[in-house]
Parts: structure tokens; sequence; C-alpha cells
């Protein structure tokens, strides 16, 4: 199941993003954490104290990238005529979390229990000529062309605020979790994600975080309604853990939070003909806007009709 958490800058989204990725590691569940953030802090999340996180950025190797998913493929003959959005059809790579391939081994990196991959930092040559989105058309691409088993989690730490819309990558997970603090700002990202959740049917929860008490949890309910899922309190444990000197356990309270999280993530159904008829769409719509003329081709000629969406890469 691929997971994002989403949420307004300091809502404490990569925190989270953290703490699930890692409760589900030490219950011995394959899980792969992907830092989608421009603020690249997951590996920091995952362990302040691990040594510098060395595999290569995905973002810097998008070639490669695009020449192992595309495959065989006839319909995408070049790196150059495949771009963020182009779907896998018969004949492309498709990627399993527990499979052997060059991609994982080339850019996964345990750090505190758990693999991540990261998209890439946001640097100066950046600057002026490229926008973030650039770089998490990488991640697009691979969970366009992973196929994760029942049991497996990938979980994404997504760009703060609305800016996920601004790419389709918002229809790739099976559950968006949306961090909200108890404060107008922290619940005003909420009304954003819930009408374009709604708009393309992406399952959406609310997760209350840095709650002190029962008008912070009200608050919460008045404003996310049903789609508040469970909440966290303030953590005295979080906060020495970024300190780097983590003090005792996480909380009861929010160890159960997390048991939920994952309780409602294993309750969903995985909906692989929904996943891919987004992906169809977006890259239709990504081809009419800039890629047909970026490429020169038409790359609506690029979806197979014949492709089967989640059928394991051995098949």
């Amino acid at each position: 199941m691929r997971i994002a958490f989403v949420g307004k800058g300091g809502s404490g989204k990569t925190t989270l993003s953290a703490l699930f990725a890692r409760h589900l590691a030490r219950s011995g569940a394959p899980v792969l954490a992907v830092d989608g953030d421009i603020n690249q802090h997951l590996a920091e999340a995952l362990d302040p104290d691990a040594a510098p996180f060395t595999a290569p950025p995905l973002a810097g190797h998008i070639g490669e990238i695009k020449d192992l998913l595309r495959g065989t493929n006839p319909l995408v003959p070049s790196r150059e005529a495949m771009v963020k959005t182009t779907p896998p059809g018969r004949g492309s790579r498709l990627l399993s979390l527990l499979g052997d391939d060059e991609l994982h081994a080339r850019h996964v990196q345990r750090v505190g229990g758990v693999p991540l991959m990261v998209t890439g930092e946001f640097d100066e040559s950046d600057l002026g000529v490229a926008c973030y989105h650039s770089k998490l058309g990488a991640v697009e691409l691979y969970l366009g062309h992973l196929v994760d088993g029942p049991g497996e989690y990938v979980v994404v730490d997504m760009t703060a605020g609305a800016d996920a819309f601004a790419s389709g990558l918002f229809t790739r997970f099976d559950m968006t979790f949306l961090v909200a603090e108890p404060t107008r700002r922290g619940v005003s990202v909420y009304r954003q994600y819930r009408d374009h959740a709604q708009e393309f049917g992406i399952p959406l929860a609310v997760i209350g975080n840095k709650v002190t008490g029962e008008d912070d949890l009200l608050f919460l309910k008045e404003q996310t309604g049903d789609h508040l899922l469970t909440h966290l309190s303030h953590s005295s444990w979080v906060r020495s853990a970024e300190r780097g000197t983590p003090q005792g356990e996480l909380e009861d309270g929010n160890r159960h939070a997390l048991d939920v999280l994952r309780a409602t993530v294993d309750a969903r159904p995985k909906d692989w003909p929904a996943l891919h008829r987004h992906a169809v769409d977006f890259h239709l719509r990504n081809a009419r806007a800039w890629a047909n003329e970026a490429t020169g081709r038409d790359l609506a000629a690029q979806v197979d009709p014949e492709y089967v969406p989640g059928r394991p890469p051995s098949d």
C-alpha cells in the first residue's frame, strides 16, 4: 500500500512519516520510506544520529531510471520519449518492493532500521530554471511502475501545503493522511485537499497533531468532521528525539494512534484499476498541456489498452 503524509509546513508530517515508517518496520513488515519533500529531512527524522545519507537521490539519475522502467515496451522507444507521467505497458519493467533490481539496490539506504529513498534537494543550479516537481517526476515514475503486494508499505513524506496538486502524484496513493495542528492555519490545507480528494476519489483521513487537550480535539472535530481519524498528543519523547537525546518511549496514546493508522491502511482494498485510470488520465492531461510539444510526439500513443494493472513483475 502507498501512503502519503501531507499537511501545512510545520504541521509535523515529516515526524509522522518517520514515526509511522519505523512503527511498520519494527513490526517486521516490508516498508520503504520516500522523502518527497523539497526540504529533505526524513533521514534525520528517522534517526538524528545516523551516518550521512549517501545513496544517490532519484532525481539525479532520472535518465537511467527511465531506461530501466521502459524495459522493452515498444510504445516507449527511448528515455527522451518517456516523461514523468508515462504509464507502464506490456514490456515495461515493473518493480517489486521485495525484488532484486538496480533501482532499489542503488537508491535505498537503511536509516533508523527503515529503508529510505530520497528525491534530492532543490539546489542552487535549479534556481530560476526548474521547479521541484521536475524532481518529483522520479517518484511519480517509480510509483507508476511499482507492484506492491499485500502487507507491503511505501510511506512518502510529500511537499508541504497544497503544492502536491501541481502534479498527478497525489493520485498515486492508496491512502493520504493529512496532518493538522489544532489551529486555523493548521486546518487551512485540509479544505483544499478535501475538495481535490473528493473530485478524484482519493481516500483521505486527518491526523490531529500536537493536541494538548479536549479544546484542541473539539476544534479539529468541528473543522474536519468525519475525516478526523485519530490524533497524537504533544509528545515529550518526540521533542527529546528531535534534540538528539530521546528519553524513554513514545507515549502509549501516540503509539495507539499509529496502530489506528496501520489498521486503516490495512482495511483498504487495493484498487489497481483506479490507480491505473488516474495514471492514464494525468498522462493525457500532461501530453496535451506540454509533453507532446516537448518531445515532438503524440504521447497518447504510449497508453497500452491491453496492459493489465497490478500484475506481478514476474508475469
